[in-house]
C-alpha cells in the first residue's frame, strides 16, 4: 500500500503500533508498520539508551515517540519539592492501598519506605517535554505524539523544524477540533473500547465523527483506534476514510513483549468484557484487565482516585510489588495482577511473534479488502 501517510512516513502498510518495548517497535517497523516507542516513564538518559538502541535494530525502518504532555493535571506549574508532593496524598489513600493488599496476604510494611523524586512529574510538563524532544529528535524520529491532550506549541514547532510530524490521540469530537486548531498532521481517533487513557465513545462512531470535524482544517490524517487487534477490523475503519490504524493492546500478549507472564497469560485467556475503565490507576480514565485490583477501587467505600499524576504515587508502588510477586507464584498478587488493554483482547487468544502479527494484519486486511470489491461487483 503506498497511501499518502505511507509515504510521508516511508512505510509499507499503514499499521502504527504504540508499545513501551522497544522490540516490539523494531519488529513492526522492520516488518513495514510504524513503531511507537511510549517515552512516558523515561528519563532523558535511559530514552537515549532506547532510541540508541533501536537505531542500530530497525535497519534504517522508520518509527516515532509517544510523549504525555496532558493539558490539565495537578501541580503542572511544577517546582515543588518532594515533601510537598508527598503532602497532597491523603493518608486514607495509602491506607486503602495497605487494607487491598493486606487481604490478599501481601505485607506492606515495605510499600511506602521509597522517596518521591524531586523532579516527579517532570516529562509531563512543558519543561521535561522539551527534554525529550531534545534527545528524541537526536535520532531519526518520522512523528511525534501526544497521548494526552493537545500538543504544546512548542512540541509543533519543534517538530517543524526537524521535518517531523506531529500527532494527537483524541476520544471526543471537540477535542478534535483543538488539535486541529492547534496544527496537528496526525489525529489518533481512539474509541473507548482502546486500552489506557481513553475516551467513552465507541471507535464505530468516533472516527467518522473526527473526520467529519477536521476536514474544514485541511490536510489531516486521521488514525482509527480502540479495540483493532485484526486486519478486517483495521479495513472496516479505512472503508470509513481512516489513513491507517493505530494498535497497542495486541502487541501485549506477542513473544517478544515484556508483559508480566502472569497478566499475558491473564489477558490470553480474557474475554472482550474483562476490562474496566477507571481512574484508579493514573487519575484519569483508563482501559484495564479486570482483577481483584480494579474491583477493590470500585467497591464501595474506594477513596476516590486522586488528580493526574499524584494517583500513581498511590497505584504504582502496590502494582510493582504485585507484578513481582505474581511472578513468584503469590497466590494473592496473582489475583490483584492487571495491566491496560483494550477490550479487544478478547481476540488475542494465541502468543504469537510481533512479526506474524503484523503479517496477520496485512492478510486480513487484503482479504477484506477483497469481499468489499466482490460485493460491489455483484
Amino acid at each position: 500500500m503506498k497511501s499518502k501517510l505511507c509515504k510521508r512516513l516511508n512505510i509499507e502498510f499503514p499499521l502504527f503500533a504504540f508499545s513501551h518495548c522497544r522490540d516490539v517497535v523494531a519488529e513492526v517497523s522492520k516488518a513495514g508498520g510504524f513503531g511507537v516507542l511510549g517515552a512516558a516513564g523515561h528519563t532523558p538518559e535511559s530514552l537515549e539508551v532506547e532510541l540508541a538502541w533501536l537505531d542500530a535494530h530497525v535497519g534504517g525502518a522508520s518509527y516515532g515517540v509517544d510523549l504525555i504532555v496532558p493539558t490539565s493535571m495537578d501541580a503542572k506549574e511544577g517546582g515543588l519539592s518532594a515533601e510537598e508532593v508527598e503532602a497532597r496524598i491523603p493518608p486514607e489513600h495509602k491506607a486503602y492501598v495497605n487494607s487491598i493488599l493486606a487481604q490478599h496476604g501481601i505485607a506492606t510494611n515495605d510499600l511506602w519506605q521509597r522517596r518521591v523524586r524531586d523532579d516527579f512529574g517532570d516529562g509531563m510538563r512543558e519543561s521535561g517535554a522539551a527534554k525529550t524532544l531534545d534527545v528524541a529528535f537526536s535520532h531519526p524520529v518520522k512523528m511525534v505524539v501526544n497521548a494526552l491532550g493537545v500538543p504544546p506549541k512548542f512540541m509543533i514547532e519543534r517538530a517543524r523544524r526537524e521535518g517531523a510530524l506531529v500527532g494527537a490521540l483524541t476520544g471526543a469530537r471537540e477535542h478534535a477540533i483543538k488539535h486541529a486548531e492547534a496544527g496537528v498532521d496526525v489525529l489518533i481517533a481512539a474509541g473507548g473500547e482502546a486500552g489506557g487513557h481513553c475516551g467513552d465513545v465507541a471507535t464505530l462512531v468516533l472516527v467518522p465523527e473526527v473526520l467529519e470535524a477536521v476536514k474544514q482544517y485541511g490536510d489531516i490524517e486521521v488514525l482509527a483506534a480502540g479495540g483493532i487487534v485484526t486486519g478486517k477490523q483495521m479495513a472496516a475503519c479505512m472503508a470509513m476514510g481512516a489513513a491507517g490504524a493505530w494498535t497497542g493492546s495486541v502487541w501485549l500478549t506477542t513473544v517478544e513483549a515484556e508483559t508480566n507472564p502472569v497478566v499475558k497469560e491473564k489477558m490470553l485467556a480474557a474475554s472482550s468484557r474483562q476490562t474496566v475503565r477507571s481512574k484508579s490507576r493514573t487519575g484519569k480514565y483508563t482501559r484495564q484487565l479486570r482483577s481483584a485490583w480494579t474491583d477493590a477501587w470500585q467497591a464501595p467505600g474506594a477513596p476516590e482516585p486522586l488528580p493526574m499524576p499524584l494517583q500513581s504515587l498511590v497505584s504504582e508502588p502496590a502494582l510493582a510489588k504485585i507484578d513481582k510477586l505474581s511472578q513468584s507464584g503469590d497466590p494473592g498478587a496473582k489475583a490483584l495482577a492487571t495491566y491496560w488493554v483494550g477490550q479487544g483482547v478478547g481476540l488475542m487468544n494465541e502468543a504469537l511473534s510481533v512479526r506474524s502479527v503484523v503479517f496477520e494484519f496485512m492478510q486480513d486486511f487484503a482479504t477484506a479488502c477483497e469481499r468489499m470489491n466482490t460485493l460491489m461487483e455483484e
